[in-house]
């Protein structure tokens, strides 16, 4: 209740909300957007145009607001960091419903300003040709784990050089891109995929994109907490 009254909290939720927003915009805005240059199909043009779109996205926005919230900008990795007590359970259900809101609200905002001929499912997630159930869960979990291991080790560990955990984390969601894009369509994110499936009403195999996620960061964050980090210098 303490933290459910400090300002500070909800200027860290606030901050939480619409840095993950900016980041649906860019990350399905980029989806669109290639899709109106490259209309022929998919192409190894395109697959980079959206990599490096989320990615650049996620490190620019990490550096902006991480200071204030810690630059989670994403529900899996927040869990994550409930588990292994690197936030309270009470400010980081605070930063989940601030990154879940912004992430619709933005993709509610994208469908607005695109024209109707290019919105196609505005970027929400679904699985590649000949990618099964279970593939997918694996592809979004191991793409979590990476991303998750990578926030663990340069962003909330003190022996780490912090300033560069934004590119590194940036670098981690871009190379996830190059290879899980045209698999899975990339998640590793449930406000990513979360926003534009409300937006559109794609909703095809989502649970995919919450439960695998999660997964993958809960055992990312967990595996370098007990093993690689050391008592007293991670933070």
């Amino acid at each position: 209740m303490t933290e459910l009254k400090d300002i500070n909290a909800w200027r860290e939720c606030l901050a939480e909300f619409f840095a993950t927003g900016l980041f649906v915009f860019i990350g399905a805005g980029s989806v669109v957007a290639s899709g109106m240059v490259s209309p022929d199909g998919f192409d190894a043009g395109r697959l980079v145009a959206i990599a490096l779109a989320h990615g650049l996205a996620i490190c620019l926005l990490a550096y902006s607001v991480g200071h204030i919230s810690g630059g989670y900008l994403n529900p899996a990795i927040t869990v994550a960091a409930i588990i292994n007590s690197k936030i309270s359970l009470t400010r980081g259900s605070m930063y989940i419903v601030g990154q879940v809101a912004g992430g619709v609200i933005a993709a509610l905002i994208l469908m607005g300003v695109v024209p109707d001929m290019h919105e196609g499912n505005l970027g929400a997630h679904g699985l590649g040709s000949g990618v099964d159930v279970g593939m997918g869960f694996s592809i979004e979990l191991i793409g979590t784990f990476l991303l998750a291991f990578v926030v663990f080790a340069t962003a909330m560990d003190k022996r780490s050089h912090g300033v560069m955990a934004p590119v590194a984390i940036g670098i981690a969601v871009a190379v996830v891109h190059l290879v899980a894009v045209p698999l899975t369509g990339a998640g590793i994110n449930p406000a990513r995929s979360l926003g534009p499936a409300i937006a559109s009403g794609f909703w095809t195999d989502h649970w995919i994109y919450w439960a695998a996620p999660i997964l993958g960061a809960l055992i990312g964050g967990t595996l370098y907490r007990f093993i690689f980090a050391r008592e007293g210098e991670s933070g």
